[in-house]
């Protein structure tokens, strides 16, 4: 790719701003692929997985046994061991600092307050082989207090599972994982089949067909959040290392349809990188600030700033999902082992949205108790309200109450 400027090549800035795009080919085969789940249950899921992975499945196969999981647990060496509880450790300690109390405060006849209580059941898609990214949501999800956790992952063309993902499985004590992927998974978790009992939120990443599957079953479950290909966007200055750059660059390309791209405004540094890796975007500006302005406007899911005095720039990033300062902080630490989940919103979605966090497994009820004295202050702004809005039998439900001399109780 020929590197951009800013100053002369805004149209080509316009397109990478405005990237995201709803996939309608994707679309429509998944809406079929939602109706066939819904209406044929395991026949479906089976019909799909033979048809989008090669793999001929029976009924009874959908679920790994436990005898599967213990045995491939068995077989993972003591130093991957070691890793898994460490980054399990390093995820729980950052999201433990997430969670809130419930809380209540009562005075003069009024109680409020917030009861926060976890999603009692829980589906986890993890893309095949990302052992990352079981631990990156089930952490979180057991951090937040969900006891029910189910997973799905797609099969190998054998129908086997990888390994070391379930020997994670086996480590994070869950024994519910399903060898099913794509949009039929999704379905499957939404809807429930004889095998595959259904949940009530969906958290994890995929590609398209996953993605699609998510946005149409909104509603009919709970979705965190759409995070779509992978994105890093860097911005570096003349005092940035090129190597540092140009390998961060590379390890992006290793996504499917992933995204990178360099912001610089050395142009030194630009014609290095756009040598080196090309299927990088390189964007050349002529301030630092210009950068920035444009970073706000695309939201990446990941920006790494090398620059002379980062911090500074740090107070002036409104939009990104994960932030990593520092010509020793690559996009890797944070896919792998830092402790925030990897789980982060892309297509310029982190304007509105953030990374996953314990909100995303837990509920939250409000409380609210009134005496019978408080409510004779109120009485009148809420039967006011209730008539402006043409609710009379609201108004009355305070009018009937206003002749008594003691809290209602029923």
């Amino acid at each position: 790719m020929n590197i951009i400027r800013s100053w002369i090549d805004k149209g080509k800035i316009e397109k990478i701003v405005n990237r995201y795009h709803l996939q309608e080919e994707a679309d429509e085969v998944v809406k079929e692929i939602i109706r066939d789940v819904r209406r044929n249950g395991d026949k479906a899921v089976l019909k799909w997985t033979r048809k989008f992975d090669g793999v001929l499945l029976r009924a009874s196969r959908l679920r790994v046994s436990e005898e599967e999981i213990r045995e491939a647990a068995e077989k993972v060496d003591k130093e991957s061991e070691k890793i898994f509880n460490s980054v399990r450790r390093n995820i729980a300690k950052f999201h433990k600092r997430e969670l809130r109390k419930s809380w209540m405060s009562a005075r003069d006849g009024l109680l409020l307050g917030q009861s926060y209580l976890p999603i009692e059941r829980v589906g986890i898609y993890v893309p095949a082989s990302l052992i990352s990214t079981l631990l990156m949501t089930v952490t979180v999800a057991q951090v937040a207090g969900v006891k029910d956790i189910v997973v799905a992952t797609p099969p190998a063309r054998d129908g086997s599972v990888n390994p070391y993902l379930l020997g994670v499985v086996s480590l994070l004590g869950l024994n519910e994982i399903y060898r099913v992927g794509g949009a039929q998974a999704i379905s499957a978790l939404a809807f429930g089949t004889e095998t595959i009992p259904k949940v009530q939120k969906i958290i994890g990443p995929g590609n398209r067909y996953v993605i699609s599957a998510k946005r149409q079953l909104f509603g009919q479950v709970g979705i965190e959040m759409l995070p779509g290909p992978s994105e890093v966007v860097i911005l570096a200055d003349g005092s940035s290392k090129a190597s540092f750059i140009i390998s961060d660059l590379k390890a992006q390309a290793e996504h499917v349809k992933g995204i990178s791209i360099l912001f610089t405004t050395s142009m030194s540094l630009a014609k290095k990188a756009e040598k080196e890796v090309r299927t990088s975007c390189v964007i050349v500006t002529k301030t630092i600030e210009e950068a920035v302005y444009l970073i706000n406007r695309i939201a990446p899911e990941h920006l790494e700033i090398m620059v002379r005095k980062p911090e500074k720039i740090l107070k002036k990033i409104a939009s990104a999902g994960t932030i990593f300062i520092g010509p020793w902080t690559p996009t890797a630490v944070g896919d792998y082992v830092a402790g925030p989940s990897h789980i982060l919103p892309t297509g310029g979605t982190a304007k509105f949205s953030s990374g996953l966090g314990v909100d995303d497994f837990r509920r939250r009820s409000n409380i609210v108790s009134y005496s019978w004295s408080r409510l004779q202050k109120v009485a009148r702004a809420v039967t006011r309200l209730a008539e402006m809005e043409g609710m009379p039998a609201h108004a009355n439900s305070i009018r009937v109450r206003l002749g008594k001399k003691k809290s209602a109780q029923g």
